[in-house]
C-alpha cells in the first residue's frame, strides 16, 4: 500500500471584480511557486470597503498539494 502526505496552506486572494476572480487570482498566483496542487477550497469570503463602497473582494483559499516522494 502507498501512502500520501499533503500540505495544506491558506491564501487570500483579491479583486475590484468578484469572489471567483479573486480565488482564481490566489490559485493562478500560488501555481507559479508550487506544483502538485490538488484541492482548493473557499474558506470564507469578505468585501473591503471604503466610503460605504465595495472596492476589493476578498477570498480566503485553502490550497493542499503533494509532497514530491522520492
Amino acid at each position: 500500500m502507498t501512502s500520501s502526505v499533503y500540505k495544506v496552506i491558506e491564501l487570500v486572494g483579491t479583486s475590484s471584480e468578484s469572489w471567483e476572480q479573486a480565488a482564481a487570482a490566489a490559485i493562478e498566483t500560488v501555481a507559479k511557486s508550487l506544483q502538485n496542487l490538488r484541492i482548493a477550497e473557499v474558506s470564507e469570503m469578505d468585501m473591503q470597503l471604503e466610503d460605504g463602497k465595495i472596492i476589493a473582494y476578498r477570498a480566503k483559499v485553502k490550497v493542499s498539494f503533494k509532497f514530491k516522494s522520492d
